[in-house]
């Protein structure tokens, strides 16, 4: 079993940025990506970032530009600059292994006008 515990979350002005931040532990041998998803009110869980082994990352469009996916040991980041009311959700924090995905709890993000 691998646990992601999530953090870093919170309210925020349009322009500002925010660190997200998730930690994995367990049994973490095997895990070959490590994303970050959000899931806005009424709309369906999106991809918005993946890191995978060996430092390759993929961003969704909206995000390129604005926001950096990074990964330390056993930590994934997500640094998010540019902040618009329209990245405001719950992010997930998630993690591929050879068994299946493993997901954190989600943190809330609030971006405001």
């Amino acid at each position: 079993q691998v646990r992601l515990v999530e953090s870093g979350g919170g309210v925020v002005q349009a322009g500002g940025s925010l660190r997200l931040s998730c930690v994995a532990s367990g049994t973490v041998v095997g895990i070959r990506v490590m994303s970050w998803y959000r899931q806005a009110p009424g709309k369906e869980r999106e991809l918005v970032a993946s890191h995978i082994s060996g430092g390759r990352t993929n961003y969704v469009d909206s995000v390129k530009g604005r926001f950096t996916i990074s990964r330390q040991h056993l930590t994934l980041y997500l640094q998010m600059n540019g902040l618009e009311v329209e990245d405001t959700g719950v992010y997930y924090c998630a993690a591929n292994r050879f068994d299946g995905n493993y997901w954190g709890q989600g943190i809330q993000v609030t971006v405001s006008s």
